[in-house]
């Protein structure tokens, strides 16, 4: 468990100390969240501090599905399949990279005002955020530090999840992380302090870093070069989370033991829930992994039902359920479609075949000893709302409600009438084709429904606080429409 980013960077320096420092190293931190911990390692290792802006490349139907990402200095990384499965046109690919681009100058200059960033070619470049939980940012971040001559690419983070860890290791020359708990649930779990880090705070720290080596140096300010700023791309480490103080417990209510590798290395420590558990789900024809969490005298349980090209550890889907967990709701988080058939793109757009998998999972869910006798409700986001709807929808369904975050619930379109479950559409004001889908899907339902806005906000929330208000809107509405039931 680390005190707040401050301690966990003063932490990850420690373990960083063999590594090369001064003017041959470069401490890059991921805004906003990975700033404060990248502060502390560049301060210790006496080396320049900047940022590295990165911005996802989503696919205009679907922008949570990323075809690909940018960097400064005109770094560009596409994924060729999604490409291909997407069947995006060079006219599209640029449209969406135009407007991208324009964003990511936008946030490199409001964090470097007129410095200009950390040469990094030739350099050891130390790649920081606050937490890992997918890995898509610091996988494109490390990409854009080799882009611009980066010598050695080092992704450091003080934890994150064991898996995604793993598969960074062939983006990065070396990844250093000193928490990769199994139980990871969300990265602010392991903060006992984890407010959100502003732009402004980023600003400063940047500022000081600039100062205080101008100053030793006797140069006017940082090495002119490309490095990057970086923005969120699929990934936790955006220091926007719903899990502000964890009170000095993990979700699994556990304390993390300073500077250890793994979860063995935490010690009791805490009120551990009632239940929390990796557990297969069975959805009839396969069995797929997902985490079933119930803290003590859970009033409801919320099945989360993530969008394309997202899986259980979505770490937005992760804040929200975690803000769920401390207002007394059980959740759980399960990857829809296996390994196998998320290689075929069709099945991630085939509503019909998620919803039934939604169904029976469902099932399954309300036999199981830990949540026998809550009710049940939904949290689709993307796509995965369209599946939430549609399986609510279903004869004897008996959901309680369905809150769709950013969701397309004109995917479900034939259905919607039959909807009975409370329906809660949140959108982002600045998402303006969504926004006129959900819409035209509310004046379709029947049932109890209200549709709310997070002014400013953009499809995936990324604006700061605007996920926060997801999840108390989320939170608010399941809280009124799940009533406490006796177990069985």
């Amino acid at each position: 468990m680390f005190f707040d980013r401050h301690d966990a960077g003063t932490r990850l320096a420690e373990r960083l100390r063999g590594h090369a420092g001064g003017a041959g190293t470069v401490v890059v931190g991921l805004p906003r969240g990975g700033v404060p911990v990248a502060s502390e390692v560049a301060r210790v290792l006496d080396a320049p501090l900047d940022v590295i802006v990165v911005r996802k490349l989503g696919v205009p139907v679907q922008p949570e599905l990323g075809f690909g990402a940018i960097g400064e200095g005109g770094v560009r990384v596409v994924n060729d399949d999604v490409v291909r499965a997407a069947r995006l046109t060079g006219e599209e690919m640029a449209r969406v990279e135009e407007a991208e681009r324009a964003e990511l100058e936008r946030r490199a200059r409001r964090f470097r005002g007129d410095r200009p960033p950390v040469a990094l070619e030739g350099r050891t470049v130390i790649v920081v955020d606050d937490g890992i939980a997918t890995g898509g940012t610091a996988r494109a971040a490390c990409r854009v530090a080799r882009a611009h001559g980066a010598s050695r690419v080092v992704l450091a983070v003080p934890v994150g999840a064991p898996e995604a860890i793993e598969s960074l290791r062939g983006a990065a020359d070396e990844v250093v992380c000193l928490l990769a708990p199994d139980d990871l649930f969300a990265i602010g779990a392991w903060y006992r302090d984890f407010e959100q880090t502003s732009d402004a705070q980023v600003v400063e720290l940047l500022r000081r870093a600039a100062s205080t080596h101008a100053a030793a140096s006797g140069a006017s300010g940082p090495a002119r070069g490309a490095a990057g700023a970086a923005e969120a791309v699929e990934a936790g480490g955006s220091g926007r989370d719903v899990t502000r103080s964890a009170a000095g417990k993990s979700a699994a209510g556990r304390s993390a033991a300073p500077g250890g590798n793994t979860a063995a290395e935490s010690g009791a420590g805490g009120r551990v829930p009632a239940f929390t558990a990796e557990v297969q789900a069975d959805a009839g024809d396969v069995r797929l992994p997902g985490r079933l969490a119930v803290p003590d005298a859970a009033a409801g349980v919320v099945v989360f039902v993530h969008g394309s090209g997202s899986s259980r550890h979505s770490p937005r889907n992760r804040q929200v359920a975690t803000a769920l967990y401390r207002a007394g709701l059980a959740t759980l988080l399960f990857d829809l479609l296996t390994p196998d058939e998320e290689l075929d793109r069709g099945n991630v757009f085939d509503v019909p075949l998620l919803a039934g998998r939604l169904g029976r999972v469902t099932g399954w869910l309300r036999g199981h000893q830990g949540v026998r006798g809550l009710r049940t409700a939904y949290f689709g986001a993307s796509t995965g709302a369209a599946a939430a709807l549609w399986a609510a929808a279903e004869p004897g369904a008996d959901i309680a409600a369905v809150v769709s975050r950013g969701g397309r619930p004109d995917l479900a379109g034939p259905r919607l009438p039959a909807v009975r479950a409370a329906t809660l559409l949140i959108v982002g004001g600045d998402d303006e084709a969504v926004l006129e889908l959900n819409r035209a899907a509310q004046r379709r339902l029947c049932c109890e429904n209200s549709l709310r806005i997070v002014p400013g906000a953009t499809h995936l929330f990324e604006e700061p606080g605007a996920l926060e208000t997801v999840s108390e809107f989320a939170r608010d509405w399941f809280t009124a429409h799940l009533a406490p039931v006796a177990r069985r």
